[in-house]
């Protein structure tokens, strides 16, 4: 009967641009390389992390998260088109113990429809447009039929109308799944302040780098990102200070594998070609698929960094949450 029920809203969901709300359950994740919680992992501090599951079959295939409001709002983008909103919680300790008050919604096209098709629903890359200290909306962008647009945040959850975002012909052109994968907005201590960053999966240069773009005022134009093996970027998101985080993730012998990478501020400009520091790998059991990418400050005031994954909805994958810090 459970099950009968759950199908009906997902179909009444496919059918209808409205939210649904979702129980999502959540395992933590104490252990991460060997290292147990706060303790030194690579460059970073680990600070635990969740599996996450739903009984509901859509709540999957997340691809990028970005933070959507006060009180730890956020929101994830998923491979089929959807918006998932929600609130992490924490405990006294600022461990992170919980997604809450989750619901689920269609992205919409910019006649205010649900996305017709596959093709135009893989979303992969995202990040808020702040004004005024708050959250306007989420800069979304999608690979197959690849875009940009923005979508308007009310409440702490992203919808409503799409809103086209100009981009250069080289990107409108790529109709790949392996095209825009990262997109990610420079902070106002970055010299690019308000400037989005679009990166590419295998779209790659003459001498083998990933393209990129930079879409913005004063800064606009071609960049680049290191090729690196077996790895290709999937997520980025900018540090408070106007560094930037990329996550890469590929696969090595069946097995996930997954690198951050810190590339300084004034690397990210116009006509250079960025090259990240290490700051973390792994690979195997330790990880799923890593896609998404944010950085955000805990109620205890820490900033930290949460990498997700994308388990494609499978039943072999997890869904999986990781938190980090960057020392002192």
């Amino acid at each position: 009967m459970l099950r009968a029920a759950l199908a009906a809203a997902v179909l009444l969901l496919a059918q209808s641009a409205g939210a649904m709300e979702l129980l999502v359950s959540a395992a933590p994740v104490t252990r991460f390389k060997g290292a147990e919680l706060d303790q030194k992992v690579d460059r970073l501090v680990f600070r635990g992390g969740l599996t996450l599951q739903s009984p509901v079959d859509t709540f999957g295939g997340l691809s990028s998260v970005t933070q959507t409001g006060p009180d730890q709002r956020i929101a994830f983008i998923s491979d089929r088109g959807n918006f998932i909103a929600g609130q992490l919680a924490y405990d006294q300790a600022d461990r992170l113990i919980g997604l809450i008050g989750v619901t689920i919604e269609p992205m919409q096209n910019s006649g205010g429809a649900v996305l017709p098709r596959q093709y135009a629903r893989d979303a992969e890359g995202m990040d808020t447009v702040w004004r005024n200290g708050e959250p306007a909306a989420v800069r979304v962008g999608f690979e197959h039929l690849t875009r940009v647009a923005d979508f308007a945040i009310a409440d702490g959850r992203p919808g409503g109308a799409a809103r086209e975002i100009a981009i250069p012909q080289w990107l409108t052109d790529l109709r790949t799944n392996e095209s825009l994968e990262a997109v990610c907005i420079a902070p106002p201590a970055s010299p690019i302040a308000g400037s989005t960053l679009l990166l590419t999966e295998e779209a790659l240069d003459e001498n083998g780098n990933h393209r990129g773009e930079l879409l913005g005022v004063n800064d606009k134009g071609p960049i680049g990102y290191v090729n690196s093996p077996i790895v290709n970027p999937t997520d980025c998101k900018f540090l408070p200070n106007g560094d930037l985080l990329v996550l890469e993730r590929g696969v090595s012998l069946f097995a996930f594998v997954m690198n951050l990478r810190l590339v300084p501020a004034d690397q990210v400009r116009p006509g250079n070609l960025m090259q990240g520091e290490l700051l973390l790998s792994a690979q195997g059991g330790e990880i799923d698929n890593m896609e998404s990418l944010m950085v955000h400050q805990t109620p205890g005031g820490e900033t930290r960094v949460l990498i997700g994954s994308d388990n494609n909805f499978n039943d072999w994958q997890r869904t999986l949450l990781l938190e980090f810090t960057l020392p002192e």
